[in-house]
């Protein structure tokens, strides 16, 4: 059996400090999405060790690849990586640290080519060999940037060659072990964020829609606290009257524009998006529009202080003369009596509103 062949290991760089100061389960689920898609963004049948928190071991076996090929997977994973934190960071609405932060995160590929072999645990296949302890080793590096590709003489040679872009400017160093040193060469690939396309704009909202209620609150609440709290889908029915119970949310967690969730009302169900959103320090502007496009809820939070906020609620309608008569006929009295009785329902829920945080 040949034992030889290549060892690709993604790492995402800053996960340590990421999980250390700031909120833990959001960081989670970023990096568990950011695994996905490096997993998701292999193309050359590579197969896969094992996860160890933030890298991911890839092995492949067989002869020493061509290197034009293992930039193209390398560019693939990086290219794939950073589209996701972009779009994620356009789209979020969360403001804890984890989520904010993300869009800095990096990723460097340590690639070598050597001897290793496997044994199994349940569905994992475990690999040993110096080549494995190599691999590990150039982790841990000199290099002061952390967006790269770590190529070793194993892999290459002494001499990067082949027809691989003339914008990697690659540069030589050495890693001291205990056993020796190890050669490698490296390519800085930041310059491959500027050529990734701009995120989309979604098109969720009403065009032509016509403001039918309209509702304002101020609480002793800090604006974000407030933006979760009124925002956070698992604890709305707390507080909204209107609303029984809210499920099949999309995107779990990591809530964002175009997430949609299913609200269970007193009577029937309906579909929502989350449609719009904008953030400024003194003012936050959110918004939820149906799977229908016929109705939406807009809530706006301006800063007064430090620890007191506002809150606008406004409710439209698609501009349709029999909707709006219906509603005017059927719905808006009691919707003006439900929504002020959740918005003073708000005021107590607030008081149990802690964002999370990682001490």
């Amino acid at each position: 059996m040949n034992n030889k062949g290549l060892i690709f290991i993604p790492d995402i760089s800053g996960f340590t400090r990421f999980v250390n100061e700031v909120e833990i389960d959001h960081s989670r689920y970023i990096i568990q999405e950011l695994l996905e898609v490096i997993i998701n963004s292999n193309k050359i049948g590579l197969e896969i060790s094992e996860i160890e928190g933030d890298a991911i071991l890839f092995y492949k076996y067989g002869d020493i690849p061509d290197l034009d090929e293992v930039y193209e997977q390398v560019e693939k994973m990086f290219c794939e990586f950073h589209k996701h934190l972009l779009t994620y960071d356009h789209r979020r609405f969360c403001q804890c640290k984890a989520c904010t932060g993300a869009v800095d995160l990096t990723l460097k590929v340590i690639t070598h080519y050597g001897e290793f072999t496997g044994y199994n645990v349940k569905t994992f296949n475990k690999l040993i060999g110096k080549d494995i302890i190599v691999a590990h080793q150039l982790l841990k590096n000199d290099i002061e940037q952390h967006e790269y590709w770590l190529v070793t003489e194993g892999l290459a040679g002494n001499k990067i060659s082949g027809t691989l872009p003339e914008k990697l400017n690659w540069s030589k160093s050495i890693k001291q072990t205990e056993s020796g040193t190890i050669p490698f060469q490296y390519a800085q690939l930041s310059h491959l964020k500027n050529e990734l396309p701009a995120v989309p704009r979604l098109q969720l909202e009403i065009k032509n829609r016509k403001k039918v209620l309209s509702f304002y609150r101020e609480y002793d609440a800090e604006i974000i606290s407030l933006l979760h709290g009124v925002v956070d889908f698992d604890t709305r029915k707390r507080w909204n009257v209107n609303i029984k119970d809210i499920d099949n949310v999309t995107d779990g967690a990591l809530s964002r524009l175009g997430t949609s969730h299913r609200c269970i009302l007193e009577k029937g169900q309906s579909i929502f998006y989350s449609s719009s959103y904008s953030f400024t320090p003194e003012k936050i502007e959110y918004s939820e529009t149906d799977d229908k496009k016929t109705m939406a809820s807009y809530y706006t939070f301006t800063k007064i202080s430090d620890e007191r906020t506002g809150l606008t609620v406004d409710l439209y309608l698609k501009k349709n003369p029999l909707l709006l008569a219906l509603f005017n006929l059927l719905e808006r009295k009691k919707l003006e009596k439900t929504y002020r009785q959740s918005l003073q329902n708000l005021v107590e829920f607030m008081k149990e509103v802690k964002l999370p945080t990682h001490n």
